[in-house]
């Protein structure tokens, strides 16, 4: 399914970081603080991007780590009731578009072994399992796979 086409992608500022702590409390066991997404607005390296919908309400965002030739795709999310609609799929287009642009030719993450739906998702994107990280994720505890796109 394709995302709407109202919707618009753009970076992360400030005024975001309320609308981001409720989708990442909602979708995270572990959710990261505001100060964490704050001190990376603007900083070098750190590219976030959220989805707003046709009503300017956030339904997604996203934070890519770019270090040399490799990125880091440390944390995306949708709002669950915006999930299913190409989103996640949208954000992810976008993402790889910016890391080739800086200069990146492989894009990691983890994911928790048990999250099939996201690990479909990258694996249907591209991505390959790489590895595994034992006992990378509390709340509960869990291993995290390690996947990896060339770009």
């Amino acid at each position: 399914m394709n995302p709407p086409a109202e919707s618009t992608i753009r970076p992360m500022v400030a005024e975001d970081i309320d609308a981001v702590l409720a989708i990442e409390a909602r979708v995270f066991s572990t959710p990261w603080q505001a100060d964490t997404f704050l001190s990376l607005i603007g900083r070098p390296g750190a590219e976030m991007w959220v989805i707003d919908d046709a009503d300017g309400l956030l339904i997604a965002y996203s934070v890519l780590w770019c270090i040399f030739d490799q990125g880091e795709l440390a944390n995306i999310a949708v709002a669950p009731e915006h999930r299913g609609q190409g989103i996640a799929v949208r954000l992810l287009e976008h993402l790889v578009a910016v890391a080739k642009e800086r200069g990146v030719t492989s894009i990691y993450l983890e994911v928790r072994a048990s999250n099939d739906r996201a690990t479909e998702l990258y694996l249907g994107f591209g991505f390959e399992e790489v590895g595994v990280r034992k006992g990378y994720y509390n709340d509960p505890k869990e291993d995290g796979r390690v996947m990896r796109l060339t770009v």
